[in-house]
């Protein structure tokens, strides 16, 4: 087994150390972070996140999940796919300010179709020009696919609270009806329908809690709001163990005592379980130690303290 590459890869005061290149290809950076796929199988769910779950599968309603960012609300599909042997049904709509309700059904790549239609090549050829169909530019989205779909589905609509406000509304009446009028589909247009012999998709809605959504939404969404408490980094922490094998658990332990108190003290953005998963995969990689991480050190003298502040007031506060 070859020895572990050192942390500091990046040595200024040793501009002509040898290997850099080696060093750097020869990094081993923990697959399950930033990977909601990898490290789905990792997830442990709650109870009243489970109970959430079981009631949003039973009654067929949408499960809307709120918390602040990096506590594993996106976690939660990739999870649930994992799960239930879906990896290859999972659906995901990443919302923007830009998105509308018909991206969750369909687009249609309007400027490609006319780009085809007045090609120049084209019009020299009829018979080329009759082949011209508008559905050949239409591209599915998440709710047609799992719509079609033969097997069991979810469908993500990761970070509803950035699209416009009509948004959530705008997709109620969809995932109330099972159907969606595609008006590029065919000569007169086509309804899409979802398969009745199957239950509905299971529809996951993520929020950050940016603004607050329409009431019409919400009473047809199970609720569920992912609180970040100690007990939740605890078995995150738990899961991923193995991420952080080079520290002690009496380290591991402290590591976490140190981030909840960080999370205590009044600062604008405060880190969440994905930053402490980071951190304490940094703390592996340099071989910190418990005595490094003890209360007697100051807030901003803990190691690697840029893998959880990310706010420069944050960091001037401390």
């Amino acid at each position: 087994m070859s020895p572990p590459v050192p942390f500091d890869i990046l040595d200024p005061e040793r501009p002509d150390a040898p290997k850099r290149k080696a060093l750097l290809k020869q990094r081993s950076i923990p697959k399950a972070l930033g990977n909601h796929t990898t490290s789905a199988q990792h997830f442990v769910p709650g109870k009243e996140l489970a109970l959430a779950v079981n009631i949003a599968l039973s009654v067929g309603a949408p499960l809307l999940l709120t918390g602040e960012p990096g506590t594993g609300k996106t976690q939660v599909a990739h999870y649930l796919a994992w799960y239930f042997g879906l990896a290859e049904s999972l659906f995901q709509l990443d919302v923007r300010s830009t998105t509308t309700a018909e991206d969750l059904l369909y687009q249609f790549d309007s400027v490609a179709y006319f780009h085809a239609a007045h090609d120049p090549a084209r019009k020299e050829q009829d018979a080329s020009r009759a082949k011209l169909h508008r559905q050949d530019f239409v591209r599915k989205g998440p709710l047609w696919k799992a719509f079609e779909s033969t097997e069991p589905t979810i469908v993500l609509i990761d970070e509803v609270d950035k699209a416009p406000r009509d948004f959530p509304n705008d997709i109620l009446g969809v995932l109330d009806q099972g159907r969606f009028f595609v008006r590029e589909w065919g000569p007169e247009g086509t309804w899409i329908e979802r398969r009745l012999e199957l239950p509905p998709p299971l529809v996951i809605i993520t929020s950050n809690s940016e603004r607050r959504l329409p009431e019409p939404f919400l009473r047809r969404c199970i609720f569920h709001h992912l609180e970040l408490t100690a007990e939740l980094v605890e078995r995150a922490v738990a899961a991923r163990r193995k991420d952080f094998a080079g520290l002690s658990d009496d380290t591991v332990a402290q590591a976490i005592k140190r981030f909840l108190d960080l999370r205590a003290k009044p600062v604008r953005k405060k880190p969440a379980t994905a930053e402490a998963l980071v951190w304490l995969a940094v703390l592996a990689a340099q071989g910190v130690q418990v005595q490094q991480l003890t209360d007697d050190v100051s807030t901003k003298k803990l190691p690697a303290l840029s893998a959880l502040i990310k706010d420069r007031d944050d960091l001037e506060l401390l």
